[in-house]
């Protein structure tokens, strides 16, 4: 039941192993004295976001003495739950100042994801609590998520779905239906937006269906002879994805202007972030006709409870996914075992993965 709150005792067992994965940036902080409060309590405050019931948290439940898991924790709930806790894992709830300060015998905020600005950093920091994330855990998902909507849109998946479903195919007068026209990915220009571990693995992916890989510049970052502008980079290609985070200079940086720059009928695909591109724009792209066709794994608000340009009926060629790239059952395993990993490093005064 959400909110119900299931004290566990700490297993025994073994070392975890370490998450080895390249490109995934956990050098270990610089030693400290050992931290051994007595009991370790720890708190999940969200972790239903995380484990469906098909994850191994034992990893995890070792590094403590206690520790409770919370399904989900309304805002108003998250200082009490954290009362006579050393370490508190969050996926998104929001841990500000005010909760910080409530708890000043909290150590360790332990985020079950790679982005924390879910935290105050800055009071973390003075307060003296140690702040660790996951890297490069959901690589090889959002890859082969990536290349199954670039598919997708390539082949038109969808729309022969739906034909078959709606009877058009029984109706046919021919052995298939070719109502939609299919493209190869096969010699065709893929541009990343974001070539680190993950554009990296999104590019290799596609070489193995013989495209040629362009790599942009991203807006706010210095120059560099690999990286083309996107005014250089738009123009040349016919598929487009993404994989960069968003700040100040990346927000909207596919707008309207930039849009109009891709070929006609090229495909875009996001499973960054959601304010990477202007929605709007998107929405009006494809309703022209401009563009071939676009999926996104991302919106700029969710979930998108107050609705979203890119939810409107009738908007041609669109696929979205509830923001589940990241979720295959092996990438969500790894972010148990790096949380596990991030606890056992504090509690031996070799912190790591820290951001704060």
């Amino acid at each position: 039941m959400p909110g119900q709150g299931m004290s566990r005792k700490a297993l025994t067992g073994g070392e975890v192993e370490l998450d080895t994965a390249p490109g995934a940036h956990h050098k270990p902080a610089p030693a400290q004295e050992m931290f051994m409060p007595s009991p370790r309590r720890a708190v999940f405050l969200d972790h239903q976001s995380l484990d469906l019931g098909d994850l191994d948290l034992s990893p995890l439940q070792q590094q403590f003495d206690q520790f409770e898991l919370f399904a989900a924790t309304a805002p108003e709930q998250v200082a009490e739950r954290l009362q006579g806790a050393v370490a508190v894992v969050s996926n998104k709830v929001v841990l500000d100042a005010a909760v910080l300060a409530a708890n000043p015998q909290l150590k360790l905020i332990l985020v079950a994801a790679t982005g924390t600005n879910n935290v105050d950093l800055a009071a973390a920091r003075a307060q003296g609590i140690t702040v660790c994330n996951c890297q490069g855990y959901g690589t090889p998902s959002v890859a082969q998520h990536t290349l199954a909507l670039l598919l997708a849109l390539a082949t038109r998946l969808c729309d022969y779905h739906q034909a078959v479903a709606e009877g058009q195919w029984a109706k046919a007068n021919q052995f298939c239906l070719l109502d939609f026209p299919i493209v190869e990915l096969q010699g065709k220009t893929l541009g990343l937006l974001g070539h680190g571990e993950l554009g990296g693995a999104v590019a290799r992916l596609a070489e193995a269906f013989g495209m040629r890989v362009l790599s942009g510049l991203i807006p706010g970052r210095p120059q560099r002879a690999d990286r083309l502008p996107l005014e250089a980079l738009l123009p040349q290609v016919d598929a487009l994805t993404l994989h960069c985070p968003l700040n100040e200079h990346t927000r909207h940086m596919l707008g309207a202007r930039e849009l109009a720059l891709l070929k006609p009928g090229a495909l875009v695909v996001n499973t960054a972030r959601g304010g990477l591109i202007d929605e709007q724009a998107l929405a009006d792209a494809l309703r022209s006709g401009h563009l071939g066709g676009a999926a996104t794994d991302v919106l700029s608000v969710e979930p998108p409870v107050n609705g979203n340009p890119l939810l409107e009926a009738g908007i041609p060629r669109l696929i979205i996914t509830p923001h589940s790239a990241w979720g295959a059952v092996e990438a969500r395993q790894r972010i148990v075992g790096q949380l596990s990993e991030n606890a056992q490093a504090f509690f031996a005064g070799q912190p790591r993965r820290v951001v704060s």
